[in-house]
Formats: C-alpha cells, structure tokens, sequence
C-alpha cells in the first residue's frame, strides 16, 4: 500500500499482510492453494494484491505481475489472479494507488491506469535502478510520483495528474546526492520527498512544490546500508533504520527536538562543519543488526501518540515485531 498502513512479508509459498502491524491476511500459493482472512476487506482499502514473480524457485515468471483479487469468489487460487502484466525484463517492485499501477524496472518505470481496462499513459527512463527505489503519493489531491533520475544521486518529480498520457514532457530533477540513491520516500500529501544515498549517512528533505532543500538530517557518521524512510502520518516525524541495527526518528514540525552537535557552539571549521550542519536524531533504539528492519509510524490509541513499529526476521525465520512510543520523554538534552 502507498498509504504505508501495510506492510508484506513475503515467504517462499505464501504472502502475510499486516495492517498498523496487526497480522490480518495470509495468502497461501503453494500446490493446495489456502486463503486465510480475518477481514474480506484490507482496511476498506482495496481487495486487490500485488504478486511479482522471483526468488530461487518461482510460481511465477519474475518478469510478469499478476493481480490477486480477494473478493472474487472461487476455490482455486487461480481464479483469483484477474489481471496479468508482462515485461521483458525483470520486474523490481510495484506501486498501486487506486487509479493508477506503477512498475519499476531496472531502467525504466511504467505507468497503467488501474484496474478497469489497463492501459499504458506513461513511461519514464531511470538510472541503474538495482533496488527498485520509486515512491508514489496515495492523495486524492495529488499524483506525485518520485524516482531515479539520468545521473548518479538525481531524482524525478513527475505529477500525473497534470502530465497528459502520450507526451513527452521532461519530470523535475533534483540533485539529491553525490553517490547513488539507496533510499526514497515522500510524506502522505506528496509535499515532502525524503532520500538517502548508498553511503548512509545522511537523509535529505526536499519541498516538492518548490524542491528546495528543507533540512539535512545525520543519521551516523560511518557509512551504513539504510532499509527504509517513512513519515508519520502528520508529517510530524520521519523514522529511518539500517544495517546497523539502529532504528533512529527525527522530529520535522518541530525541528527543537532534534540533537545537534555540541561543536556548534565553537563555530565552523573545515572538519566540524560537515557534522555540526545536519541535525541528529531526537531518539533511537536498537533491533538486531543482522536482518534486514522495516519501521514505520502506527497511532496508539491508548496514549494519543504515534507509535514506531520495528519489523525484522530473526536467522531461524520467525518474524518479530517491537514497538517504541516514549522517545518524546527522552529528548530533554538538546546537544550532546
């Protein structure tokens, strides 16, 4: 889901689908096809899944996206998979909002409108695009779509609701980064893109409307893999994880709450400066370093604040799922 609600743990014969990380669906593909649903309806959401092909042995073709729909009705798994998209390349990942379906291959993104008779309005070059890196704005008011751009550490800004299917008009480019992009995001209303480069250490915030930079943030000095970006639903707070096994939030309404490095106060020189600039995080905590950690903002209820979710797979398979909403309390010292 663009929205960020869900999240997919994907498994060699099956698809788990959280909401606000409350386990809710399990998809099973293997030879005696299963559905297990709590609720027929994702969210009140859609009833239609993404599945891309791939792994060391595939259902499907790693070049084909088939679409699942939950509420046809049907004993065999087949009867559910209603639409097919072929490539001739691999295809890396998918975005969906409720009009329109986005595929993002190594080199190149392609845009269908969605899911009444698809049909093909845009297509955009990237650079070498590994990761499948591409964001796309779930607002009704806005059809923001953001990716790779034609050279190291650029990205695009294309709006579609305002690009007219068949042209040829050139997306914005921002210079994000000097080394290739690891990671992209952008906030609910599409009006903030948030990125980080392959080196890590860094997340830039760019205002769409005017793609200025807004703030640089610091996630750590030494060089890191980042896994993921997102922001709270409000805009309020940005969480970012990575390979060491950090998960660390920022504060963007309020940007007080954020650390900053003591050397400030001695002035710039040509060694500080590049670490006194950026603002530290308000908060982190640790995860395991070893898999690979997904977070994201989820609202509790109970205490009227948003929560930050860790999701990871520990080495023997099992999933785990850890929560931290207190780290507004421990925000006391502004500079360390």
């Amino acid at each position: 889901m663009t929205d960020k609600n869900c999240i997919y743990l994907k498994c060699t014969t099956c698809f788990d689908i959280c909401i606000h990380c409350e386990m809710i669906t399990t998809i099973n593909l293997g030879e005696r096809a299963r559905l297990r649903l709590k609720n027929k309806q994702i969210n009140k959401q859609t009833n239609l899944l993404v599945l891309v092909g791939g792994s060391s042995s595939p259902k499907f073709s790693e070049i084909s996206v088939l679409i699942w729909d939950d509420a046809r009705e049907g004993k065999d798994s087949k009867e559910k998979l209603v639409l097919e998209f072929t490539f001739t390349k691999p295809v890396l990942s998918v975005l969906m909002r409720h009009d329109k379906i986005v595929m993002v291959l190594k080199n190149r993104i392609c845009v269908y409108s969605f899911p009444d008779n698809p049909r093909k309005l845009f297509e955009f070059d990237t650079w070498d695009n590994p990761k499948g890196l591409c964001d796309l704005c779930p607002s009704l008011e806005k059809q923001l779509l953001v990716f790779l751009g034609h050279k190291c550490g650029s990205l695009q800004l294309v709006d579609l609701a305002s690009t007219m299917p068949g042209t040829s008009s050139a997306p914005f480019t921002i210079n994000a980064h000097q080394s290739d992009i690891a990671c992209v995001s952008l906030n609910q209303p599409g009006t903030v893109v948030a990125s980080a480069s392959q080196k890590g250490t860094l997340i830039h915030l760019f205002d769409t409307p005017s793609k200025e930079k807004l703030v640089e943030l610091r996630r750590g000095t030494d060089p890191a893999t980042v896994y993921c970006i997102n922001f709270s639903h409000d805009s309020s707070f940005l969480c970012t994880s990575s390979d060491k096994g950090t998960v660390h939030i920022f504060a963007l309404k309020d940007t007080r709450l954020n650390r900053r490095s003591a050397l400030a106060r001695c002035g710039q020189g040509p060694i500080t400066g590049q670490y006194v600039d950026p603002q530290w995080s308000l908060a982190s905590f640790t995860v395991p370093a070893e898999p690979a950690c997904m977070c994201v903002f989820c609202r509790n209820t109970s205490k009227n604040v948003n929560c930050v979710i860790a999701i990871f797979f520990t080495p023997d398979g099992n999933c785990n799922r850890e929560a931290f909403d207190a780290y507004l309390d421990i925000c006391d010292d502004d500079d360390f």
